[in-house]
């Protein structure tokens, strides 16, 4: 149930008194599907038997966009845009009619890989979908007729482009840039373009934000239109912040803007962009709501106008039991959100603006009774520079004590952040008495630029220091044994837990989901999206490569002497399997007990929920035994191996396989 059972819930919409949303199924191996529900019926899925996903560099999100009736998708089958109509007649209170069979907008391409379609948004005055295509390695702005065609270019960026915002009357786009080797929470900028007669942008200006090369490194997030005014995060004050450009729509092409900060505060109303979709602030038609991080926790409320104060705006929390909140979208006084809390899964939370109103429906039941629940505790402790750091900690079923083994995770990107809603895999842990803490490392988002720009230069340093710093302050306070901390983490976090293996001795095991063991062969390689990213993780490539080579987990393998289990996706383009493969070979001819599980159908990230479970299941198993612990509840002492796609090709070396098999 903590891995296998339970679907993910993405980008909800509300659309003339409909809610839409993203199913992603573990149990139909990974399956994203779009459901409906109308006010008072029941929820009716749109996409049966469609596996709904964009590719857009390569992490996706954005991958449907409606209107009125009108329903645009990305087909993962086949990669292109359909289009789905809605039966008109259904009403806000009414029970939702299934819709009309789906039409095919655009051609595919021949290989299918070619381009990809994301972040679109339907502009009905045009009758059009207007979005991102990447094709031949760029992003275009393009629009695509709802009776089908080819794409139109609209706009060609110098790189990176997306989540673009229609103005109320339809005369105005607002979108955001950012180009290499900048990452669009590092540098990026705000664009603004009117539409002439025949639906062409012109007078297109940049209105915020910075580019590479600029003295002040600024970025934006998520532009939205109040009305006539445009609204976006900004973080040229350090923080996230929202800003306000009065009647957007007509200011004149020669004008200099003028941002108005609307609510100055320590706290970031924005993440990092790794994929479409994102939204923290919403326009409800009367107001603006948003989701606000402090200190690493999210807090929903409203900017409630304020003339006697310094600020024009003062921040009214709405009184919620949550605490973690994401994918806002507003309509006509009413609100959704992906919202959890330590103790409730997430789920849809929708609420009357106006009465305060809500009901929250999870995901899935918890299987957990309260009182089972491990619920987070805020650890702050000296980490890398004796800098304040801070970490969640989760305690043990029973109370921590200091014998317990201990789990450190650290978050992927490494640009992210350990967020406080129930996770049913830490709850794994905690109820097989392992105590469990998250860190927010130095780099993480959700505590200002100044917390972020740590990692600048210092990946596989600061990152290391403060996971290692979080574990010794738990076993200094008597909550966790010296000599069972193990640590786990994919992609970004795989290569922190094996730099920490091999910094000292504290770190007793590791487990990696496809990580990053090769600085080098991916500063070289060929996904676009995080292709220059290295350049400010670690240094400029080729100039750095002796700092890429001495922070490489394969180029140091020597200094990892602990047990490790990999696990990585045959079909990754983020970060290749021959990545865990050649780490594996190192590790097994120098004795390291290790274990490589291979996953024919999965890429970075893996959706089938059948291998989810095997990778958690083998993961404490492996951990159980080389920490000498006995088996807790339905713990499997070896995984289980499993026919067709979903049996891994194991790869053991030293005690797990002496004989040594290698890829």
């Amino acid at each position: 149930m903590a891995v296998a059972a339970s679907p993910s819930l993405r980008e909800p919409r509300l659309e003339g008194g409909r809610l839409f949303w993203l199913e992603q199924r573990p149990a139909e191996q990974g399956r994203t599907t779009l459901l409906l529900r109308a006010r008072e019926g029941p929820p009716l899925e749109l996409t049966a038997g469609r596996n709904l996903r964009s590719r857009v560099h390569d992490y996706g999100g954005g991958c449907y966009a409606v209107a009125g009736p009108t329903v645009v998708f990305i087909d993962d089958g086949d990669r292109q845009l359909w289009r789905l109509d809605l039966a008109t007649e259904t009403g806000a209170g009414d029970e939702a009619a299934p819709p009309a069979p789906a039409q095919r907008l655009t051609a595919p391409a021949d290989p299918p890989q070619l381009r990809a379609f994301a972040d679109g948004l339907i502009d009905q005055p045009r009758q059009r979908w207007i979005g991102v295509m990447e094709q031949d390695g760029r992003d275009l702005l393009v629009s695509v007729p709802l009776t089908g065609g080819e794409p139109q270019l609209l706009h060609l960026p110098a790189d990176f482009i997306g989540y673009a915002v229609l103005s109320p009357s339809g005369s105005h786009l607002a979108w955001v840039e950012w180009q290499q080797p900048c990452m669009p929470w590092e540098r990026s900028q705000l664009w603004l373009g009117g539409f002439d007669k025949e639906g062409q942008l012109v007078e297109v200006r940049r209105l915020a934000g910075s580019a590479a090369g600029e003295t002040e490194a600024i970025s934006v997030f998520q532009p939205l239109w109040a009305g006539a005014d445009l609204v976006v995060a900004n973080d040229r004050s350090g923080w996230w912040n929202l800003e306000r450009l009065a009647q957007a729509e007509t200011l004149a092409a020669e004008a200099e803007p003028h941002w108005q900060p609307l609510l100055p505060m320590a706290a970031e109303f924005a993440m990092p962009q790794w994929v479409y979709g994102m939204r923290t602030t919403v326009w409800d038609g009367r107001q603006l709501l948003a989701a606000a991080c402090r200190n690493g926790c999210w807090d929903l409320g409203r900017l409630v106008p304020d003339p006697t104060d310094e600020a024009p705006m003062h921040w009214q929390s709405l009184e919620l039991p949550f605490n973690d909140w994401a994918a806002l979208d507003a309509e006509a006084g009413r609100l959704v959100a992906l919202a959890a809390a330590p103790d409730r899964g997430q789920g849809l939370l929708e609420l009357e603006t106006g009465s305060g109103r809500w009901q929250h429906r999870p995901a899935d039941v918890d299987p957990q009774e309260p009182k089972a629940i491990s619920l987070p505790q805020e650890l702050w402790f000296d980490g890398h520079g004796g800098l304040p750091t801070q970490a969640w900690y989760y305690p043990p079923a029973g109370g921590s004590h200091p014998d317990a083994p201990l789990l450190v995770k650290g978050h992927s990107g490494p640009t992210a952040m350990a967020r406080t809603g129930l996770s049913l895999a830490i709850q794994y842990w905690t109820s097989r008495g392992w105590g469990v803490v998250d860190v927010n490392y130095g780099g993480s988002t959700g505590f200002g630029r100044a917390y972020r720009e740590r990692l600048l230069g210092q990946w596989g340093v600061v990152d290391v220091a403060d996971c290692i710093a979080a574990a010794r302050s738990l076993v200094a306070g008597g909550q966790a044994s010296v000599e069972r901390i193990a640590m786990e983490g994919g992609s970004a976090a795989g290569f922190t837990v094996l730099a920490a293996l091999g910094y000292d001795d504290t770190i007793r095991a590791g487990s990696c989901r496809y990580p990053v063991t090769d600085l080098a062969a991916l500063a070289g390689g060929d996904h676009r999206f995080e292709a220059r990213y290295f350049d400010g993780l670690i240094g400029p490539w080729p100039a750095a490569r002796a700092t890429y080579e001495a922070r490489s987990p394969l180029q140091q393998a020597e200094r990892i002497r602990r047990p490790v289990i990999l696990f990585h996706g045959l079909l990754d383009r983020v970060v290749p399997p021959e990545q865990s493969e050649r780490l594996a070979l190192a590790l097994g001819e120098q004795g390291v007990p290790v274990q490589l599980h291979l996953f024919p159908d999965e890429g970075h990230g893996f959706r089938n929920g059948a291998v989810q479970q095997q990778v958690l299941e083998a993961t404490e198993a492996f951990f159980r035994h080389h920490f000498q612990l006995e088996a807790v509840r339905s713990a499997q002492p070896q995984p289980e191996r499993r026919r067709g796609n979903d049996r891994p090709r194991e790869r053991m070396g030293s005690e797990d396989f002496p004989q040594g098999e290698h890829p």
